[in-house]
Parts: structure tokens; sequence; C-alpha cells
């Protein structure tokens, strides 16, 4: 009886095995849960809100928002948006829980009170430096008018002695100290010449 059953099992083709008959089974895709759900410890769902703005990659943005809106009011909050929308709104909720959680008190709101404060002293500084350089324009102006009414009062002479005498005229030299003055009075405010990136 042994005999006969070892007989049945070896006559049998090797094309014939008992698990040749079942179709291959496909790889098991296993599905990494989103930030949001790795840090709540729940199951992540097929259509998880939360997925395609939490990556797992990325926790800490998750933990920002979560720490400072909490987990139900953003799921609330991209459930009412449309989609279009929804990726500008995670940015913006964890851009203003970093801020926030710097400044508890005044949170985004002071730091575009700080950046208001630097664009208006910016556009000062800028202000005073177009005064500046429209006023050593009319000086320049100014002096080039002066040289040309003094070469015609004098043809007869050289450009050289012409330059010469009206370097040594009186109307010369109380321009010259007047400019003097008013470089000397504009390098002693600091503040004017301060660089624009301190």
């Amino acid at each position: 009886m042994e005999n006969d059953t070892n007989t049945q099992i070896s006559s049998l083709p090797f094309s014939q095995s008992p698990t040749s008959s079942q179709p291959p089974m496909a790889p098991q895709v296993v599905m990494s849960p989103c930030a949001a759900c790795k840090i709540l410890r729940r199951r992540c769902a097929e259509k998880c809100v939360l997925a395609p703005y939490f990556p797992p990659t990325e926790p800490s943005k998750f933990t920002t928002a979560h720490r400072v809106f909490g987990a139900s009011n953003i799921i609330k909050f991209l459930q009412e948006l449309p989609e279009s929308q929804r990726a500008d709104a995670v940015s913006s909720m964890v851009y203003e829980a970093s801020a926030r959680i710097r400044d508890p008190v005044y949170g985004c709101a002071g730091a575009i009170c700080h950046l208001q404060k630097e664009v208006n002293e910016l556009q000062a500084q800028l202000a005073k430096s177009q005064a500046e350089l429209i006023n050593m324009q009319l000086q320049q102006s100014n002096l080039l008018a002066l040289i040309c009414m003094e070469m015609k009062e004098t043809p007869n002479e050289s450009p050289q002695q012409s330059m010469d005498n009206f370097i040594s005229s009186p109307a010369y030299s109380s321009d010259y100290q007047n400019n003097l003055n008013f470089f000397e009075d504009n390098t002693s405010q600091n503040s004017l010449w301060e660089p624009l990136w301190t």
C-alpha cells in the first residue's frame, strides 16, 4: 500500500505540482501614513484630507500647525475650501503658527510690522540720498554756468588763465567754502552715511 502511494506520487510530472495551478500573488505595497496620521497615531485612510499637504518626510510641518490650530480645526478648515486653495491655506497656517510660536503676543502681525518699519527707514534714506544727488547736480550746473560767464567776459585769455582767474575769484571761493561746509555737515551725520544693509 505504501509502495503504491510512492509510485503514484513519483509518476506525477513536475509541471502538475499542486502549487503551480495557483496564479502568482502580487507583491503587497505598504503605504506609509502621512505625517499627520503618524503623529496622531491613527490609520491613514485612502482619501485622507491631510495626506497631500503633510507628507511623511515633513513631520515638523504638521507638528507646528497642530500645536497652534489643532488637528480638528485644520481638517475642518481644509474641508471647507476647494482643493485648488488648500495648498496655499496649509502654507499660510504653517507660517502663521511658526510666527505665533516665536512671538506668542503678536504672531505674524509683529513680523509684518517689523518689516514695514524697515521699509519706511529705507525709503527715508533713499529720499535723503536723492535730495543730495539733486543738490550736487544743481551745484555742478551752477559751476559750469559761472565758468562759461567768466570765459565770455575775458575772451582774450587762454582757457588755463580763465580757469586760474575763476578759481582765485571771490565768487568761486565763497561757493567752494559753502560746498565744503555742506559736505562736512553731511559727513557729521552718521545716520545718512550708514550702509543700507546694517
